[in-house]
């Protein structure tokens, strides 16, 4: 018999947060927000948005399904330590709505981004994202480079 440790546990809970993601379904995707994060969830990350909490992240997620129907988080390492699970993912999806400012294009993009997320009671209390913006954009079109 094998005990699961509070890391691991908590690991687990991060992948299906991305998991839930990756659906594309909206009520999927709310119920497993409700379900593993905090409803006053601290997100670190700046955000061009009013809303807080468990509302932001919800906000932030559509606003992202509508610029890629198809986001798809491939989580490529997951690392525990303490109250904290860190994920390096690559993200993929189709620009098929308005991101950014930016009008739909129709490209297929990848990027990379590193999620810290701290947890309390086995749920995401705090969260801190990186997200590689610039090859977004330049796989989008808006600037010149070599992702472009």
């Amino acid at each position: 018999m094998s005990i699961i440790t509070t890391a691991e546990r908590n690991k687990e809970t991060l992948r299906r947060f991305h998991d839930a993601v990756s659906t594309g379904d909206e009520e999927i995707i709310s119920r497993t927000i409700d379900e593993v994060v905090q409803p006053d969830v601290e997100i670190r990350t700046p955000l061009p948005i009013e809303t807080t909490g468990t509302s932001a992240m919800k906000e932030v997620l559509a606003v992202l399904r509508r610029a890629f129907p198809d986001l798809h988080v491939e989580v490529e390492d997951v690392i525990a330590e303490g109250d904290k699970v860190v994920t390096r993912n690559t993200v993929t999806g189709t620009h098929r709505g308005e991101y950014m400012g930016v009008p739909p294009t129709g490209k297929s993009i990848t990027y990379k981004e590193i999620l810290i997320a701290r947890f309390v009671d086995g749920r995401v209390a705090e969260t801190w994202a990186v997200v590689d913006v610039m090859s977004q954009m330049r796989q989008l079109g808006v600037f010149a480079g070599p992702n472009a």
